[in-house]
């Protein structure tokens, strides 16, 4: 591990990442960019995405949970938190048993924003959808 920071140190990389512990406690999510594909007659269609966005609050990264609020009247969604190097994973099992995944990256220094990608993967009538979006999060 040393040798690591050693090599990030010599490249003018910073080598002691925000701890996850000091890490937000909710976040703020928009996602004006990104794709969705339909899989319709044996071929998988594209199409723009619409720009989503959410909450996500009572992070405790020890316990590693958290919840999702995609509106402000709306019950707040169960998620797990999945801890990795430089970000964060909070992962959604919709009731139907499809997967929504948001990853949240370490705070940019240049826009004091949290980089962060969105991927939703799901069917609708059977047949397979899914989606991935492009965004920042922001301190709530």
């Amino acid at each position: 591990m040393a040798s690591l920071f050693a090599a990030l140190a010599c490249l003018g990389l910073p080598g002691a990442p925000a701890r996850a512990e000091e890490g937000p406690k909710a976040l703020r999510c928009s996602f004006a960019d990104g794709a969705s594909q339909s899989f319709e007659s044996g071929v998988f269609h594209s199409k723009a995405s619409t720009p989503l966005s959410f909450d996500i609050d009572d992070i405790d990264l020890e316990q590693q949970t958290a919840t999702l609020k995609a509106a402000p009247d709306a019950k707040p969604g169960k998620l797990s938190v999945v801890r990795a190097i430089n970000a964060n994973h909070y992962l959604e099992v919709v009731n139907e048993g499809f997967l929504n995944l948001t990853t949240v990256y370490d705070k940019d220094a240049t826009t004091g924003r949290y980089p962060a990608v969105h991927s939703r993967h799901g069917a609708v009538l059977g047949s397979p959808m899914f989606g991935q979006y492009t965004g920042f999060c922001a301190d709530q």
